[in-house]
């Protein structure tokens, strides 16, 4: 039998989207020598940021967690000339998530309310897209009209026929739709300035999110 001849061609999708999403992500942190008043502190601080969200519209269940763990922690000490360490207690660690659609009053609001609790907080601002796995697609389609176009123009000038497709590869890895204007949220006037009571002005445009991807698809030809 005759072994098929077949051509192989790499298309390449490109994607550009205004994100729509704006996600806040939010650390809190504490410590205390005893394990059982650590977990209880950690309980008690995620509720009042769960309480303090309510106020905005949110649901309990939106403040989403990223991680969390609770480490014994040690301190340097001198003693006799010499540097020691010692216990110093368990530190709990909750790294949470709230995602909601890109509103700058809103955010101003939170920004600023989150800056004046007595949790303190460190947060960050990103944003994203409400819907990722429409945006993959889309990008993935692209990529294999490229493809296709290409495989066409070689055939045509290789004087050949495209038969039947016999393999798509596609990586399927992992692709960063998220725009960071910054690493840790600072309260400066590059980021945002007074507007009023309770409220700050955000002067954030995050920029579009700009993906490729490639599609390799093998024919057949005749």
């Amino acid at each position: 039998m005759a072994k098929k001849r077949t051509i192989r061609v790499t298309g390449k999708g490109e994607l550009s989207m205004k994100p729509d999403t704006t996600c806040l992500t939010i650390t809190l942190e504490g410590m205390n020598k005893d394990y059982g008043v650590t977990l209880q502190q950690s309980s008690m601080d995620t509720d009042a940021l769960k309480d303090l969200m309510m106020a905005f519209g949110f649901e309990r269940t939106d403040l989403k967690t990223l991680n969390f763990n609770v480490n014994t922690e040690y301190e340097s000490y001198k003693y006799k000339g010499e540097y020691k360490q010692r216990f110093a207690g368990y530190k709990y660690y909750h790294l949470m998530k709230l995602e909601f659609p890109s509103d700058n009053e809103r955010l101003g609001k939170i920004v600023y309310a989150l800056a004046h609790c007595d949790l303190h907080p460190e947060f960050r601002i990103s944003y994203t897209l409400k819907d990722p796995d429409d945006f993959k697609n889309a990008l993935l389609g692209l990529a294999v009209i490229d493809a296709t176009k290409k495989a066409q123009v070689l055939a045509a000038a290789s004087r050949v026929q495209l038969g039947e497709i016999l393999t798509i590869d596609y990586s399927w890895g992992e692709m960063n739709l998220e725009v960071r204007p910054m690493d840790r949220m600072l309260m400066n006037d590059n980021i945002c300035m007074a507007k009023g009571a309770d409220c700050y002005e955000i002067n954030i445009e995050p920029d579009d999110i700009e993906v490729t991807d490639t599609v390799t698809v093998v024919w057949e030809i005749t």
